[in-house]
């Protein structure tokens, strides 16, 4: 993330994203493979979008398809945290620390009741936390350089420094 001015001398909080250029592979149509979609290729990461509209007349996809002022959503793979507790996975409060309370401030506490004898599915508990699938809608583009193939827009995204994203306008 970095920060910038706008034109009102206000500060910007935004993300700078290499966006492309992305290589158009294939384009599937209706006839030939049952739907329509492109198939896009970036670096060694290639990705099959479905399409309603038009196919693209470019060969090439860069970031000069996105203009300033946009909205735009980002998709990518939040950052892995590893196994956590309940205390920072689901945000529980844990046990005060009074009352004869030593060694359990961050447990769960009581997982569930007497009937029916088992864990209820879905009972929030610690595990695996991160490395998810994310969406981020309605982000605006505050700066495109299409010479640099990068982008800025305004807030976080999802993912650490050099994970992939997807970009929808």
């Amino acid at each position: 993330m970095s920060q910038i001015f706008n034109q009102e001398g206000q500060l910007v909080p935004v993300t700078l994203i290499e966006a492309g250029p992305c290589k158009l592979l294939q384009k599937k149509s209706l006839e030939t493979d049952g739907y329509r979609a492109v198939q896009l290729g970036f670096l060694t990461h290639i990705k099959e979008f479905p399409i309603s509209g038009d196919y693209p007349e470019e060969e090439t996809l860069n970031v000069s398809l996105f203009e300033k002022g946009d909205k735009v959503t980002v998709s990518g793979v939040s950052k892995g945290k590893g196994f956590q507790g309940g205390v920072k996975r689901w945000g529980f409060a844990g046990a005060s620390a009074s009352h004869g309370v030593k060694h359990n401030k961050r447990k769960i506490g009581s997982i569930g009741s007497a009937f029916p004898q088992r864990v209820i599915k879905g009972r929030r508990m610690p595990g695996r936390m991160g490395s998810e699938r994310i969406t981020v809608k309605g982000l605006e583009v505050v700066e495109v350089n299409p010479d640099k193939n990068m982008m800025a827009v305004k807030g976080a995204i999802p993912g650490r420094r050099g994970s992939l994203l997807e970009i929808r306008g």
